[in-house]
């Protein structure tokens, strides 16, 4: 009896090693993001983030008709909330064929793949 005590005692403190060997490099590769913080976006050329983009950009258009054409996510940050919302600085173009910077607020639920489009506004 006293050997099987020894024997999982022995078992555990090799598992425990081997998670404190394990754990940091797992924790190394993921990028630390607080919940409900916002961080920023360091890939904005991601095809997802210029996807979300332009969807927020047809959305509005759609909302209001004004002729706004996407051209691209230049800046933004995420949050992780009950899905993902996106703060999202974009490049577009209106309808007098001039550059314009607009600021648009998009909530993103993967599982269901909903999306609502939170505010869209001029960033000047």
């Amino acid at each position: 009896m006293g050997r099987s005590i020894l024997s999982a005692a022995l078992i555990a403190a090799v598992a425990v090693a081997g998670l404190c060997f394990v754990a940091p490099a797992v924790s190394a590769r993921v990028a630390p993001q607080l919940l409900g913080g916002w961080s920023p976006i360091t890939d904005v050329n991601d095809a997802h983030i210029q996807e979300l983009g332009s969807w927020a950009v047809a959305e509005h258009v759609r909302l209001v008709n004004d002729g706004l054409r996407f051209n691209k996510v230049v800046s933004g940050e995420d949050q992780v909330v009950s899905g993902m919302n996106y703060k999202l600085i974009l490049d577009v173009t209106n309808a007098d064929g001039n550059d314009a910077t607009y600021g648009a607020v998009v909530h993103e639920q993967e599982l269901t793949k909903k999306r609502q489009l939170m505010s869209f506004k001029p960033a000047n």
